[in-house]
């Protein structure tokens, strides 16, 4: 025999197999697969649904808040610095954040027509100078002449209506000197109009404090009310940086709350992380009938350079006043959170989807949370109410109710 005949022989004969076996034999299969899928489903082990919180940062003084309110940082003593003359402007010394002192030039006005008036004033002073000086020199010699006269008088080498004269002549040479002198007083107070007129065409700071806004540029038209097309009437606008106050609204319904002396924390939008102490110095006696509000004005107890007018504020308004260690951040969590386990506290935080086991020990209650002091970082995520099930290594999935 052949080896491909051989070959042949081997092929083994299918047709003998009848196909009610072959469809018995397929559902076998079928069967112990399902069986081995469902024994893997149960046996593997799922994820725990929990619910998550978060850690958070807080502050002790958190636990005094009566109630909040925001608003603004105003400065309280703020100018638009203008001139009382009219010219345009040639000389601008200052730019947004100046500082400047009190009786400072900001900022210079065209005086060429102030000064020529002055040039005029001055030399009407000496015409009249020179007039008081004239008039001196007429009555020395007028009274001269009468002191001869009576001498001669007395004599009867002259007669009483020639003395007359003379005196009448000493009497107007007087005259004569008063009136030059009244027009050297009139020449002067010229001269001083000339000045103040020359003072207004210089600008200068009315107090200590920052330029906030600069409102014109070297050669525009400074007026004094500048209704015309054109032309400026503030050269700069200024704040004085020590009165800087938060102007807050609180809502009429909560004004017994709040009361003239009271301590307040101020947070600023700006500085997230400063905190800064206050108190209450005015409540304005009305009410803002559209928000049903009345402003109150806070004070800062220390300024900071940081701080700048029209920044955003939170005020909280306390029941009592706070220390600097109530104002530094602290943790703190949901009290459902922590819970007690061979006698020592811990949290169970969420890792990618396990849970690891974290030794804390609480402190302070600060509202509904409670300070945590442990390896925790803000933001971490916490599970909420952890059930005896729930240990370190236990794969979760967060929901959310």
């Amino acid at each position: 025999m052949t080896l491909p005949s051989a070959l042949k022989n081997l092929k083994i004969d299918r047709s003998a197999i009848s196909p009610v076996k072959r469809r018995r034999w397929g559902r076998w299969v079928a069967g112990l697969s399902a069986l081995l899928v469902l024994a893997v489903v149960m046996l593997w082990p799922g994820k725990k649904e929990v619910q998550a919180v978060s850690v958070i940062t807080t502050y002790p003084s958190q636990q005094f808040a009566q109630l909040t309110a925001s608003g603004y940082v105003v400065a309280q003593r703020r100018a638009a610095v203008a001139s009382k003359a009219t010219g345009r402007l040639v000389e601008l010394n200052v730019r947004e954040g100046s500082q400047v002192k009190q009786g400072e030039v900001l900022a210079r006005l065209d005086a060429s027509d102030v000064q020529a008036a002055i040039a005029q004033s001055q030399a009407g002073i000496r015409q009249a100078e020179a007039g008081v000086a004239q008039a001196n020199v007429e009555l020395v010699n007028a009274e001269s002449e009468f002191k001869r006269l009576q001498a001669l008088r007395t004599q009867g080498f002259v007669s009483q209506q020639a003395l007359d004269t003379a005196s009448t002549r000493v009497n107007a040479a007087r005259a004569a000197v008063s009136s030059a002198q009244a027009s050297v007083a009139f020449a002067q107070a010229q001269m001083k109009v000339q000045l103040v007129n020359l003072d207004f065409t210089q600008i200068r700071a009315p107090f200590d404090g920052v330029v906030l806004v600069k409102n014109a540029n070297v050669g525009d038209i400074i007026t004094p009310f500048s209704s015309a097309a054109g032309t400026q009437g503030a050269v700069v606008t200024m704040a004085d940086m020590r009165t800087l106050e938060v102007e807050a609204d609180v809502a009429e319904s909560n004004l017994a709350k709040a009361k003239i002396g009271q301590p307040v924390e101020i947070t600023l939008d700006a500085l997230p992380d400063s905190r800064f102490r206050g108190s209450i110095v005015g409540i304005v006696p009305t009410v803002d009938r559209a928000k049903a509000t009345v402003m109150t004005k806070i004070r800062f107890e220390n300024l900071d350079p940081r701080i700048l007018p029209e920044m955003s504020a939170k005020v909280t308004i306390l029941s009592q006043a706070v220390s600097d260690a109530d104002q530094k951040p602290l943790l703190a969590v949901n009290p459902q959170a922590i819970v007690e386990r061979e006698g020592k506290q811990q949290v169970l935080r969420i890792k990618d989807d396990r849970v690891e086991a974290v030794m804390v020990r609480s402190g302070r209650t600060i509202g509904t949370s409670v300070e945590v002091i442990g390896a925790l970082a803000s933001g971490d995520k916490l599970v909420l109410a952890p059930t005896d099930k729930i240990v370190a290594g236990t794969k979760v999935v967060v929901i959310t109710k």
